[in-house]
């Protein structure tokens, strides 16, 4: 069985989502993580996971939408973590391709989630674009402060210095559409070298769909296109693959472990 670690089911239709949820059954697609962007829409995000056995969910604030309020403290943020169904804390983190928010504030959200992660014990999926020396830093800082948390660098893209700052910290990395490019070669280095105990695949839905459906919209069920190409990263079988995968999930999302 395969797990898509990440992805935003709320972006589609509701009229939709059986289909896509029989598909990515179909595909060998047991489970999947709908993510938080805001926590304006913990319920909706929470209601979701509550309609579908095989779907868990996150609470956070996007590094877009950190400038929309005023940042929450980490113990709002991690107050609405009590539902079984919430596994994790995120999406959260910087991005600094599009500025959507001040720099600042970006910071001042991630460090909160970064916070809550620990007050909860649970993992903090983070999104990471052109900012990874802020993001390496800020995770060591929050690790030399105390602060005991576990981290997913979601949809890897980044760069390896940022990697090995990760894996140094025993952080984890999923990987999403992108790692299937043909462009991608330095991201499937840098894949090949991270611990297997360590490796997730998503799929960012529905955004970045995978080679051979790049350009269309993406779904739960193409993450098995990124597990096949990781597994051959790897030199695995795609079974053995899934097996590793979900393991892995389990031990970072310990909450969905039961």
């Amino acid at each position: 069985m395969l797990i898509d670690s990440h992805c935003h089911l709320d972006h589609y239709a509701p009229a939709e989502l059986p289909e896509i949820l029989a598909r990515a059954a179909a595909a060998g697609v047991g489970e999947m993580v709908t993510i938080g962007t805001r926590l304006g829409q913990s319920e909706t995000i929470r209601a979701l996971a509550e309609a579908h056995p095989n779907v868990w969910c996150t609470v956070g604030i996007h590094p877009h939408n950190a400038a929309e309020h005023a940042v929450p403290t980490a113990e709002a943020i991690a107050a609405l973590t009590a539902h079984p169904k919430v596994i994790g804390i995120g999406e959260s983190g910087l991005d600094y391709f599009y500025d959507k928010a001040p720099r600042d504030v970006q910071r001042e959200n991630f460090r909160a989630h970064i916070h809550a992660a620990a007050l909860t014990g649970l993992p903090l999926a983070i999104h990471a674009r052109d900012a990874d020396n802020d993001i390496a830093r800020m995770l060591q800082e929050e690790r030399a402060a105390g602060h005991e948390f576990t981290f997913l660098l979601h949809c890897f893209s980044s760069t390896r210095a940022l990697a090995e700052a990760a894996m140094a910290m025993d952080g984890y990395f999923s990987f999403s559409g992108i790692l299937t490019f043909p462009k991608s070669p330095e991201i499937r280095e840098i894949a090949r070298d991270i611990p297997r105990d360590r490796l997730l695949v998503e799929t960012d839905a529905p955004y970045l769909a995978p080679v051979p459906f790049r350009g269309k919209r993406n779904e739960p069920a193409w993450v098995a296109q990124t597990a096949k190409v990781l597994a051959g990263i790897h030199g695995l079988s795609e079974a053995d693959l899934a097996d590793l995968t979900t393991a892995n999930f389990r031990r970072l999302f310990a909450k969905a472990a039961g």
